[in-house]
């Protein structure tokens, strides 16, 4: 069973503001940058297993590439998976519903930022 989350979504605002909120989205859940390139509009974060108080019990990886569709409407796509203590890859043994709460929480608060 493959630990890793592939997901993409359609917004109708432009490359810029979907970058911005996403941005803010992983700022406000205390993620960690890796990258951040607003020329190309991708993000990679960390998350550690504690997020806004809350044991997840995994450490995530996120990365989300923007592109846009036209000037009024982009799409994210995002790739995520857990980590372990040193910062590899989940193969076996991650908590059942810790990516997902993470991914859920990301989902509101890039909603919550977007016009």
């Amino acid at each position: 069973m493959p630990y890793t989350v592939n997901k993409t979504n359609e917004y109708s605002v432009d490359a810029d503001t979907l970058y911005q909120a996403a941005k803010g989205a992983i700022e406000g859940l205390e993620g960690k940058f890796e990258t951040e390139s607003p020329e190309t509009h991708t993000l990679v974060a960390k998350f550690h297993k504690t997020v806004l108080g809350k044991v997840l019990g995994d450490r995530a990886w996120v990365q989300v590439v923007i592109s846009a569709a036209d000037e009024n409407s982009s799409s994210l796509e995002l790739t995520a998976y857990p980590l372990d203590a040193i910062g590899n890859k989940l193969m076996f043994g991650a908590r059942k519903g810790a990516l997902k709460t993470l991914l859920a929480w990301f989902d509101a608060h890039l909603n919550h930022r977007l016009p």
